[in-house]
């Protein structure tokens, strides 16, 4: 039936099988991306949470920190520049803070837009497909009733082997739009929960430097 479909519906039909491809490309990248996302999340919470000691945790982490992402990328940007503000003399604890808020809030936007990334496109595909598979539908059933035009008699023997050939372009447009509407659903909800939690660490880790910051910078 492709082999039989005219050149724009066969045009389509590429279109729409170089577009499934990236997309399931995309969907897997983005599953092990995510996986490796949440699983890093649970090991970093619980060895903070256990009591670790933060400056051994931020000297182990910093020598990696290209490596890092999520709640630690957050913590080592906080910590640094917790340990940065609070040497100088005369800062007040609240600009401490607000400093820190600032530069764990900067980590958190890049964290949070590198969990984004392709999700724009996994929705571009789940919107577009099925128009693209459709016009190529609509063209190829106007190309088989105009070679039928010049018939004296056009039976349905006739008729339906180029209506199912156009109709192979809907097909390919829906088998590239559902997987993507799914994995665009399932992975924007999952990088809102993973942001929610960063954004949760942040706060909580924010709490406990402010309280060392007002201890620091307590009158003796």
């Amino acid at each position: 039936m492709v082999d039989h479909a005219s050149l724009v519906v066969q045009l389509m039909m590429l279109i729409l099988l170089v577009v499934s491809i990236i997309s399931w490309t995309m969907i897997f990248r983005k599953w092990f991306i995510l996986k490796k996302a949440y699983r890093d999340a649970e090991r970093f919470e619980d060895t903070f949470w256990r009591g670790a000691n933060v400056n051994h945790m931020y000297a182990e982490l910093s020598r990696n920190e290209d490596k890092l992402a999520g709640n630690a990328s957050v913590f080592v940007a906080g910590f640094r520049e917790y340990t940065r503000l609070e040497k100088q003399k005369g800062i007040l604890p609240m600009d401490i803070i607000e400093g820190v808020q600032r530069a764990m809030r900067v980590a958190l936007t890049r964290e949070t837009d590198y969990l984004a990334t392709n999700l724009s496109f996994l929705a571009t595909v789940g919107s577009t497909s099925p128009y693209i598979g459709l016009f190529g539908t609509v063209w190829g059933i106007m190309s088989a009733f105009q070679s039928f035009g010049n018939m004296q008699q056009a039976t349905l023997a006739h008729v339906a082997p180029g209506i199912s050939e156009a109709l192979v372009a809907t097909a390919m447009g829906l088998f590239a739009a559902i997987p993507a509407v799914i994995a665009y659903n399932r992975y924007a909800d999952d990088t809102d929960r993973l942001a929610s939690r960063y954004e949760i660490f942040m706060e909580e880790f924010s709490s406990v430097l402010q309280r060392q910051a007002y201890v620091a910078k307590a009158p003796t």
